[in-house]
């Protein structure tokens, strides 16, 4: 290519860029009036992982795929969830489709497809051999979708309900609440939806500081594929409390730690909220038996936090866990007992002084002695403007909402069952400083299984989370509600040629 060829290109190409800078510009001098606000547009496209739910015989599982109606979305489009192998020793997998035994898996399962937006779909499978999941959706069921995970366990280690939100590919997850204690086996599950393998450290915090694992270092994860990482082979240190952080050097994974106990049952621990000076962890279910905060800084810097309980009179102080202190770099933990005393309540931790950001999760068990089932709420995000939570029913359902510094309205809507039903929708005003396990609608002529979207009708902060429980008494899981990433902001433009003249 010669020279007049190359300054030909050199000089489009600054043009285009020197033309969308100017549609992007503040007002020209000439008058040119400023673009309008961000537009929120519903997204195109939307990926999902779901971990494989459980590695017992006597597991079911149940899969809700749901998307809410969104205004302005396409009208056609799909969704699709498919099996993500499990990746074995040496790196081969099995045959899409079917597990070990040559059962069917549930990727197969023509109930996960659903027909329209507004209606949730389920399919139900059951033992070991359910592989991990990798999703997609586009067009009209893109915006806001969401997949949940239930699975409920009879008998043995990790028995009870467990649930996850199955979660976007990311690079970076914290995971505070893991443990590598005698009682616990935990799983971190990665899962790569991408055609090129993803490196990846897995490293572990404990309450002295970052423990040695070269064992956790430029793991591989094969395409399409999923690699559950048993935490106690990657190091021989025992702890009872630990933070896992997840980093992605190369392409991209979904991540989530399984935690199992042998005599507590079990759940899914979601990951953190990104390190921030104040954190919200809502949701503390008014039976909790028992609640235990874990909390990690990954800054130079250590943390002093003012723990506030905000249940439905306001915010108040829990006698004898006032603070706590947060050494740079180590896990620390405090054992808040039977915190909500029967009522609902939500955790608010805010800097004594200096914001040094934090991960945190709360460990909640419910029932005493045999009876005992754990599950976890970690520190989440506001609802934004939209959140949403799949696979709901009137009689096994808690929504709490919290609205840590000021009073908000929210609108709720049930939408239709799996089987049937209308959509009903209800407004709320959740008082400042306060957390209320609030009445939440349900579909009108309900049958089966039907999803709940919390929209804020103020612009002050609201967190969410859903209890499910099961028909043993003790069994439930918890499930923080974040925006649901339905709607993305796209800035107004306008052609300004007049910077060309500048």
């Amino acid at each position: 290519m010669n020279r007049t060829t190359l300054s030909l290109i050199a000089g489009t190409t600054a043009l285009a860029a020197v033309t969308a800078v100017a549609a992007l510009a503040t007002p020209s001098a000439s008058g040119t009036p400023a673009p309008g606000a961000a537009a929120q547009l519903p997204v195109q496209r939307t990926g999902l992982l779901c971990p494989a739910p459980s590695v017992s015989d006597i597991a079911d599982t149940t899969y809700t795929s749901f998307t809410p109606v969104t205004q302005g979305a396409p009208s056609s489009g799909k969704a699709q969830l498919q099996a993500a192998p499990e990746q074995s020793a040496d790196g081969t997998q099995p045959s899409k489709g079917k597990g070990k035994s040559g059962k069917k898996s549930t990727a197969d399962l023509p109930a996960l497809t659903p027909k329209a937006p507004g209606t949730p779909v389920t399919g139900d499978t059951s033992g070991a051999d359910t592989p991990a999941l990798i999703g997609t959706a586009d067009g009209k069921f893109a915006p806001g979708w969401t997949v949940q995970e239930t699975t409920e366990i009879a008998a043995g280690t990790g028995r009870g309900l467990q649930g996850v939100t199955c979660t976007p590919a990311d690079t970076e997850f914290w995971f505070p609440g893991a443990s590598t204690a005698a009682s616990r086996t935990d799983y971190v599950h990665l899962t790569n939806p991408d055609d090129s393998a993803a490196v990846v450290d897995v490293e572990l915090y404990g309450k002295n500081g970052a423990i040695k694992s070269p064992l956790g270092e430029n793991l591989t994860v094969k395409p399409h594929s999923s690699e559950p990482i048993l935490l106690s082979t990657l190091t021989d240190e025992r702890q009872d409390d630990l933070t896992v952080h997840v980093s992605v050097r190369s392409g991209r994974v979904g991540a989530t730690v399984q935690a199992l106990d042998d005599k507590s049952g079990g759940d899914w621990l979601a990951a953190a909220a990104d390190p921030a000076g104040s954190l919200v962890l809502p949701g503390i279910p008014k039976d909790a038996t028992d609640v235990r905060l874990i909390a990690f800084t990954p800054g130079d810097a250590d943390a002093d936090l003012k723990i506030r309980l905000a249940s439905p009179d306001g915010l108040i102080t829990p006698a004898g866990n006032e603070e706590l202190h947060v050494k740079s770099g180590m896990t620390t933990s405090a054992d808040l007992g039977p915190l909500t005393r029967g009522e609902a309540g939500s955790l608010v931790l805010t800097p004594t002084d200096q914001s040094v950001p934090v991960v945190a999760a709360l460990r909640v068990v419910r029932g005493k002695g045999a009876n005992q089932e754990t599950a976890f709420i970690p520190a989440t995000a506001p609802v934004g403007a939209r959140a949403t939570a799949a696979d709901n029913s009137a009689k096994n359902t808690t929504l709490a909402l919290t609205a840590p510094t000021a009073t908000a309205k929210v609108k709720v809507t049930a939408s239709a069952g799996s089987d049937g039903g209308t959509a009903v929708t209800k407004t709320y005003t959740i008082k400042a400083g306060t957390t209320q396990d609030i009445d939440a609608p349900v579909p009108s002529g309900a049958k089966g299984t039907y999803a709940l979207t919390i929209e804020p009708l103020t612009a002050t902060p609201l967190y969410a989370s859903r209890t499910l429980t099961s028909s043993d008494p003790s069994g439930f899981t918890v499930q923080t509600l974040p925006n649901d990433r339905g709607l993305v902001s796209v800035p107004r433009t306008s052609e300004d040629l007049s910077i060309l003249q500048k």
